[in-house]
């Protein structure tokens, strides 16, 4: 199997931080910092596309397999999941790195987290872009006000179901992984089988099904129940969204400029859920744009 670092055509580097040791991938060099976090149930590799262009264009960039993913930490508690968990693992990985400028860049659970430390000013960005995923608050109304959105984000109940979820993800080396990403894509030629052996193993991974459905188990309750993500982001910020996700719905745009006071929204028709691996020519267009 042709190794991450190769496919990203990156370094492999641990940066130790909040406790645990991350498992990155270096393309570039100097103070401007790119930060790429994956989604669900992803790893790094999925920025393939995106890690040559964001170096020759000056950046320093790291994409990060987050916690519980990869070679990353994985711890087995369910709460070491946490939503502020989570968000301190991204504000620590970027004071190690000491930049003088970031740019956040985050895909589904990825973004999400890139949103909470905007709105947190857990750190002090310079660019936000958030592919596939929107401001937890327009999320949670979607989600309780619109019964098309309640039925696209039912999995996330069975993802609550102890021992089931987990076995489903792993089994057949990751086979689970492999079925639900490409049925989310609806086209076969989103995931080769060279990337999808990455996706496989990273799931079939002793206890790492179990660490991701743990996004879910706690960080995704505490995104429900958060009383401070009402802060207005100052940061510039880009949000690029493929029409054709199965999982949100594009009504949970409705209402972002409340919170995002300058912000920008990309419409891809045709895409879906899998942005940069759907629309990687067109995603690196507007993120090179935008930055």
């Amino acid at each position: 199997m042709t190794s991450a670092a190769a496919l990203l055509g990156a370094r492999r580097i641990v940066i130790p931080a909040n406790g645990l040791e991350f498992e990155a991938f270096e393309a570039g060099e100097g103070g401007r910092l790119a930060l790429l976090l994956h989604g669900f149930p992803q790893h790094a590799v999925m920025w393939r596309h995106l890690m040559a262009p964001l170096a020759a264009a000056g950046y320093r960039v790291l994409a990060v397999n987050q916690r519980g993913y990869g070679g990353t930490s994985r711890p087995k508690e369910r709460e070491a999941y946490s939503l502020d968990a989570l968000a301190g693992d991204v504000a620590a990985l970027i004071d190690a790195v000491n930049p003088t400028s970031v740019a956040l860049i985050g895909h589904d659970w990825g973004g999400l987290i890139a949103w909470v430390i905007a709105i947190r000013k857990l750190a002090r960005l310079d660019r936000l872009v958030a592919l596939n995923i929107p401001h937890p608050l327009c999320y949670r109304r979607a989600l309780e006000q619109e019964w098309r959105q309640k039925f696209k984000s039912a999995y996330a109940g069975f993802f609550q179901l102890p021992f089931l979820p987990d076995w489903l993800l792993s089994a057949g080396g990751g086979a689970g992984a492999a079925w639900l990403m490409r049925r989310a894509a609806g086209r076969a030629e989103v995931f080769s089988e060279e990337i999808m052996a990455i996706y496989r193993a990273n799931a079939a991974a002793p206890g790492a099904a179990t660490a991701m459905l743990n996004w879910y188990r706690a960080a995704g309750r505490d995104i429900l129940a958060a009383e401070n993500l009402d802060a207005t982001i100052e940061t510039p910020t880009l949000v690029i969204w493929g029409a054709d996700d199965v999982a949100l719905g594009e009504s949970c745009l409705k209402g972002a400029e409340r919170y995002a006071g300058n912000l920008r929204i990309e419409l891809l028709p045709g895409v879906s859920h899998w942005t940069p691996e759907d629309a990687p020519a067109r995603v690196n267009e507007l993120i090179l744009r935008f930055l």
